[in-house]
Parts: structure tokens; C-alpha cells; sequence
């Protein structure tokens, strides 16, 4: 019965209305949409495909240029840029805003440059009491920021007899049968660590516990490190004339002008800007400073080609170790000090 009512006349579907004018409208977009449809994929594909092959190309040829760096200064580029930034960003967060994470980050950039300076010297056959070196040497920079001056300088003092004596009691007891000559060096070694690398990094933490101290430690890092990028950038596209060859045969008198240009310029804009001094007091900053660095990159490396290695360590990829990327930062402390004793007084 239901079925059958079903069935019936009065309840079949009604047929096809006629469309209104909006779904007529919304109709006609739908059709042209879907006409347009294969159009605009074909369009898209085309442009996506174009812009992968842009970057491969781009890619390509920046790692092509890179290979030739590479080759020409030993150095991994990408790598190095990354590394960078990280230790800078990490160094300017301290500096302006918590001084003691700096107070921490120096202590670890020294020991480890110890630690690294005093593996490279026992292998090339030096007698190096580490753990000594490192608990003096921690004593020692912590003082440049926590003692007044005339205790810092006598812990200095007391820190390199320490470590001679040290080296003495232990030459002493060892009964090896090392000739004179070797246990003088030994000795001379010993104190010669704590003075460049604890000493000079205690004078940093001098500087920044003085009042606006954090920007001078900021602006002479920045020099020095402007100066260590102009030297790089020009070596690497103009360098011809070799600098000092015995000593450091990839420098050259190019990298050098490029240094020189770099420091300059970034002095007088860290000048102005940063430190609130003349214009003129920056062009003697930024000269100071490219003097210092230079000097203690020629310095290190004189010492790497004496102990007959390439990098102090491989700890800092496209870098080499943390004492390679602090020999132009720790002889430029003494510069940046006394600048800032010099200078400071004339500050707006």
C-alpha cells in the first residue's frame, strides 16, 4: 500500500525549476572557475619551477664561491657566519642587559683558551700543569671584576709565581733527567700562559665594571672584530702582496688596508654613536685597536707556526678555537683600557 502510494501521480518529483537570476550568477562563476582552473595551475607550476631553478642556481654558485674560499683560507664560510652570530648575540645580550652572564661568558672564553693553549704547547712537548694553570687562572680573571685594582695586581703577582713554583716543585719530583734549557722554558711558559691569556682577560672585566664600561668592552670588540672581517673580505678579493710570509703567509698588505678601513670606520661611528665622543676620538680608537689586533694576529700565529699546528683547536668550526678567535680581542684590552681612562672624560 505504501508503495503503491508512492506510485501515484500526485507524488512524482517535480521537474527542473527555472534558476534565479543569483543561481544562475553563482553558476556562471562556478563554470568559469572551473574553466580557468587548469590554466592557473599550468601558471603556477610554471612559476614555482622557475623560482626552484633561481635557487638552485643561486645555491650552486654560492657554494661554488664558497668552495674557493674555502681552498684559499681554510675556512668553512657558511659555518664560520653561523658561529658568529650565535657568539655575538650572545655576547651583546650580556653586555646590555645582564653583566654578570658576561662576567661568566669571559671566565669560559679564558679557560678554554687556556685549556686549548695548554694541550698544543704538552703536545709539542712542553710540561703544562693544567689544572693548576686553569684554578689560578679562574682566580686571576674573576679578580679583574670582583677585587679593587692594587689586590688584582698583586693576584696577578701571586699568580704567576704560583704556577713557576709549581712547575718547579713538580720538575723537582719527576727526576726525568730534562735538561736546564727545557725546565727555563717550562717555566717561562708557565707564567706566560696566565699573563696572555687570564691576565689580559681579567683586564676586560676591569674595563666593564667601570661606569659605562659595558660599551667600551662592546666598541672595541666590534673594532676589532670589523677590523678581522675587513682584513678577510679584502684579502679574499684583492690580497696579491704577502703581509708577513714566514709568519702568516695568507695575509696580506690588502687585508690589511681593508683592516685598516674597516676599523677606522667603525671607530668613529662606535664614537658618535655608541660612546657619546668626538669624531676625531674615534679614528684614535679605531687605529689603536687595528694595531693591537693585528699585532695579536701576527702573535698567535707566530706561536702556532712555532708549536707546527694550524688552529689552537677545531672546537669552533670555521673558526678553528676559542683562543683563534680571541688573539686579536685579548692584546686589544690593554688599547681599549687605556682609551677608556684617556677618553672617558670627554664624553657628552
Amino acid at each position: 500500500m505504501t508503495d503503491a502510494s508512492r506510485e501515484q501521480p500526485g507524488n512524482e518529483p517535480p521537474t527542473d525549476a527555472p534558476l534565479t537570476r543569483r543561481d544562475a550568477a553563482r553558476q556562471h562563476r562556478r563554470s568559469s572557475a572551473n574553466a580557468a582552473n587548469p590554466a592557473f595551475q599550468s601558471h603556477v607550476r610554471a612559476a614555482r619551477n622557475e623560482f626552484e631553478n633561481q635557487v638552485a642556481q643561486a645555491r650552486a654558485e654560492f657554494e661554488e664561491a664558497n668552495e674557493r674560499i674555502k681552498q684559499r683560507t681554510g675556512r668553512d664560510l657558511i659555518v664560520a657566519i653561523l658561529i658568529g652570530l650565535a657568539i655575538g648575540a650572545v655576547l651583546i645580550a650580556s653586555l646590555i642587559f645582564l653583566k654578570w652572564v658576561f662576567v661568566l661568558f669571559a671566565l669560559a672564553a679564558g679557560m678554554l683558551g687556556m685549556f686549548e693553549f695548554g694541550r698544543a704547547l704538552i703536545g709539542a712537548g712542553r710540561r703544562v700543569d693544567l689544572i693548576p694553570q686553569l684554578l689560578i687562572g679562574a682566580v686571576l680573571v674573576l679578580s679583574g671584576y670582583f677585587v679593587d685594582l692594587w689586590l688584582h695586581w698583586i693576584a696577578a703577582f701571586v699568580a704567576v709565581a704560583l704556577v713557576i713554583v709549581w712547575r718547579l716543585l713538580a720538575q723537582m719530583f719527576a727526576r726525568d733527567g730534562r735538561t736546564y734549557g727545557a725546565v727555563l722554558s717550562d717555566v717561562l711558559i708557565a707564567g706566560f700562559l696566565q699573563l696572555y691569556v687570564a691576565f689580559l682577560t681579567s683586564l676586560c672585566l676591569i674595563l666593564l665594571r667601570q661606569e659605562g664600561g659595558e660599551w667600551w668592552v662592546l666598541a672595541f670588540i666590534i673594532i676589532a672584530v670589523a677590523s678581522d672581517t675587513g682584513a678577510y673580505a679584502a684579502g679574499v678579493a684583492f690580497g696579491k702582496h704577502p703581509m708577513a710570509p714566514r709568519i702568516s703567509p695568507k695575509k696580506t698588505w690588502e687585508g690589511f688596508a681593508g683592516a685598516a678601513l674597516a676599523a677606522l670606520v667603525a671607530g668613529v661611528l662606535l664614537a658618535l654613536f655608541m660612546l657619546g665622543l668626538p669624531w676625531w676620538t674615534g679614528l684614535v680608537i679605531g687605529a689603536v685597536i687595528l694595531g693591537t689586533a693585528t699585532a695579536g694576529d701576527l702573535g698567535e700565529s707566530m706561536i702556532k707556526r712555532d708549536l707546527g699546528i694550524k688552529d689552537m683547536s677545531s672546537w669552533l668550526p670555521g673558526h678553528g678555537g676559542v683562543l683563534d678567535r680571541l688573539d686579536s680581542i685579548l692584546p686589544s684590552v690593554v688599547g681599549a683600557l687605556a682609551l677608556f681612562y684617556l677618553f672617558s672624560p670627554l664624553a657628552a
